[in-house]
């Protein structure tokens, strides 16, 4: 286990990691300005083995119900790996490589990997989860809080999804989907071409979000911060999405977040 801060660097831009909070990303400064909000709880934060939330706590594998517990009553929500200590695989001024053997509560074993990787104008977080021994659905995510205001720049998000999945009174997806509405969101959308949110905080920086998956879930209920997480698959989505890791296929996602002056 590791309570090491590690610091990234390339060109002008800094990034945090943090192996003893959850594997979270702790901070990001372009040119000295933090874009993440600072705290235990925030910077961004790796969702796994599920995102968002699971309904009641209980999804099924195969016959078996499995029951996790309710970190967000009456759901649990986000994952085991955000309260976990990582280990630092390797780094270097670059790149950090983490990886977090999945244990209880959680009843499959596995090992979850992150590999954070900084560029001058980008900054690329990738997380495999793969298992030797028994097949399991599992989900991947990332759960950043950028700060709503950048030194008087408040943010804009833009973005053009397919859908978005119709949340009902327990803040679940019904599992019908709806033309977008407008914000404030707490929401799932679809895009089926890739995420792809851009972040403007004016005459300062734009940040482009960007995956291969084709789920984003936004929230912009704070006023601190907004959220664009790109998951594998929807909230509740060992239910209705499954993704199945088996010894022969590990579930691997990225997401990269670009960023240029203004």
């Amino acid at each position: 286990m590791s309570n090491e801060h590690i610091t990234l660097t390339a060109g002008d831009a800094e990034v945090d990691v943090l192996p003893g909070n959850g594997g979270r990303v702790g901070g990001l400064r372009v040119g000295g300005v933090e874009l993440l909000r600072q705290g235990e709880r925030y910077g961004c934060f790796p969702m796994v083995p599920w995102c968002g939330r699971i309904r009641e706590g209980r999804f099924q594998d195969g016959a078996t119900v499995r029951q996790m517990p309710l970190n967000a009553p009456p759901h649990a929500i986000h994952g085991t790996a955000r309260d976990a200590a990582w280990s630092v695989a390797r780094k270097s001024t670059d790149e950090a490589v983490l990886t977090y053997d999945l244990t209880d509560p959680w009843p499959y074993p596995g090992r979850v990997t992150q590999q954070v990787v900084l560029g001058e104008d980008a900054l690329t977080l990738t997380m495999s989860v793969e298992t030797y021994e028994s097949s399991f659905p599992a989900q991947i995510g990332w759960h950043p809080w950028f700060n709503r205001d950048l030194g008087g720049a408040d943010v804009s998000i833009g973005f053009a999804p397919a859908w978005q999945e119709e949340r009902g009174e327990d803040h679940l997806p019904t599992g019908r989907r709806t033309d977008p509405q407008a914000g404030p969101w707490d929401d799932c959308f679809g895009m089926p071409g890739g995420v792809d949110v851009t972040l403007t905080w004016p005459e300062l920086l734009e940040l482009r979000v960007t995956s291969r998956e084709e789920w984003v879930v936004v929230y912009d209920e704070q006023r601190e911060a907004v959220c664009v997480e790109p998951q594998t698959g929807p909230p509740d989505g060992l239910n209705t999405h499954p993704r199945l890791v088996t010894p022969l296929e590990p579930l691997e996602a990225s997401t990269t977040w670009t960023w240029t002056r203004l």
